[in-house]
């Protein structure tokens, strides 16, 4: 079993790493496998809206025309059994790294080649809000409309804040073990 999960947090020691890190311990001792990617340190363009109607390849042939890293993570993900998206909140939505990961993938998710592979695949989202943490719950919306919209099989979004992570990493932890024996 594979789990792969995006984060959009650079801080590999930060409060989003620490969230990720409790859901794969949690799948790992379960047998399965798993690793966190940080978008941040990945070559990822923004989507060029590439034609003058706004579209691209995307539309027509379920893939994008940037080349970048963007193609590599979307074969990791169909090759996933898991695929769990992590952020720090910022301003109450995605960072921006994912939130230009999530942008390109749902444009190619619009085709029936791009969506091959994502329909009815596993997700979960966690939202990390540091400061006062009230915005957890308006990027929790945020990415769970994008993933719905790509076709995953959502199983939960998390918004989780920095006064209560400790608190809530045993249960990230349970979660994981709980995907994996599902």
């Amino acid at each position: 079993m594979q789990c792969i999960i995006l984060s959009g947090s650079r801080n590999p020691a930060g409060q989003t790493a620490k969230a990720a890190q409790a859901l794969l311990q949690g799948w790992k001792e379960r047998g399965g496998q798993g690793e966190i990617i940080f978008l941040p340190t990945r070559h990822l363009e923004r989507c060029r809206q590439c034609e003058d109607d706004g579209w691209g390849i995307c539309r027509s042939e379920g893939r994008c025309i940037i080349q970048d890293d963007f193609a590599n993570l979307v074969a990791q993900i169909k090759a996933a059994d898991l695929a769990v998206f992590a952020t720090p909140v910022y301003f109450g939505d995605l960072s921006e790294s994912l939130r230009a990961f999530t942008d390109r993938l749902r444009r190619i998710c619009m085709h029936d080649a791009g969506r091959a592979g994502i329909a009815d695949k596993r997700a979960v989202g966690l939202c990390v809000a540091g400061g006062g943490g009230g915005g957890g719950p308006t990027c929790a919306v945020s990415l769970e409309r994008v993933l719905r919209t790509c076709g995953f099989d959502l199983v939960d979004v998390l918004p989780l804040r920095r006064q209560n992570l400790a608190a809530k990493l045993p249960i990230l932890e349970a979660t994981g073990r709980w995907l994996a024996e599902a």
